[in-house]
């Protein structure tokens, strides 16, 4: 499994020829947070993910003790202790992630735009709030150390609300390829579902990829919604560590 993970740090070292975490250490300590983040959401999003139990992601959450209490396993687990071992790295948004993993097993559809925010907290906010200790608040920063958490959590929910609106397009479109006329991940849409019915659109619209003007005008709201995290989300970087703003402040494009 490792080997599938090494991928990412191979990408770093590309990008930065020289030891990661001597030119840019925070990027470095950064991958192996995020290598953690990819591997507990492969579980549930890779190619074996029928085959995961819910005692899968039970062991993981378990593992997280010993992560942070310096016991462990691979090379994986080392390399995010590395990390929490080197910042003040709450252990709490990393149990979250992996409740938001249980929350891909058996939850599909959310009824409103407040269960879909949770999910979306649980699976990408959860990094944001990760992250901020590793990337440091600049020293002459005015802020309050809760804004810029706040900033860092509006960051994560506006990318996963991106990735739901991409993966409608692309689950819909792999449902066409196979030519089915319901697909469970196609159902798997993660639109809010009231917004959709108070669009005056079903499930049935969707799946069959009509572009409607119900559909334009439902699609330009989910849209306004994740750009209105993302400029939250601005409003924070300019107070994170100066070594830390140019690839969020790249983010939004």
């Amino acid at each position: 499994m490792y080997s599938r993970f090494q991928e990412g740090l191979d990408l770093a070292n590309e990008k930065f020829p020289l030891k990661i975490e001597k030119t840019c250490g925070v990027f470095g300590l950064l991958v192996k947070l995020i290598l953690w983040c990819r591997r507990i959401n492969e579980l549930v999003d890779g190619p074996n993910a029928s085959h995961i139990i819910p005692e899968a992601l039970d062991r993981c959450e378990e593992s997280l003790e010993d992560i942070f209490n310096g016991r462990l396993f691979d090379l994986l687990d080392a390399a995010l202790s590395d990390t929490v071992s080197r910042f003040p790295v709450d252990i709490q948004p990393f149990r979250d992630m992996v409740e938001g993993m249980r929350m891909d097993l058996w939850k599909f559809r959310y009824n409103n735009f407040d269960e879909l925010y949770l999910y979306c907290y649980y699976v990408a906010g959860t990094v944001g709030l990760m992250s901020v200790p590793v990337m440091g608040i600049a020293p002459e920063s005015k802020a309050t150390t809760e804004s810029v958490y706040n900033a860092a959590l509006a960051l994560g929910i506006a990318t996963q609300l991106t990735n739901i609106l991409r993966d409608v397009g692309e689950e819909l479109a792999l449902m066409k390829l196979i030519k089915l006329n319901c697909c469970a991940r196609a159902m798997n849409h993660l639109v809010p579902q009231d917004e959709l019915a108070q669009a005056g659109l079903s499930d049935e619209d969707i799946f069959a990829g009509r572009v409607t003007d119900e559909w334009r005008i439902f699609m330009k709201k989910q849209i306004q919604r994740a750009r209105k995290f993302f400029y939250e989300a601005e409003k924070g970087v300019i107070e994170l560590s100066s070594v830390s703003r140019w690839p969020r402040r790249g983010k939004r494009s």
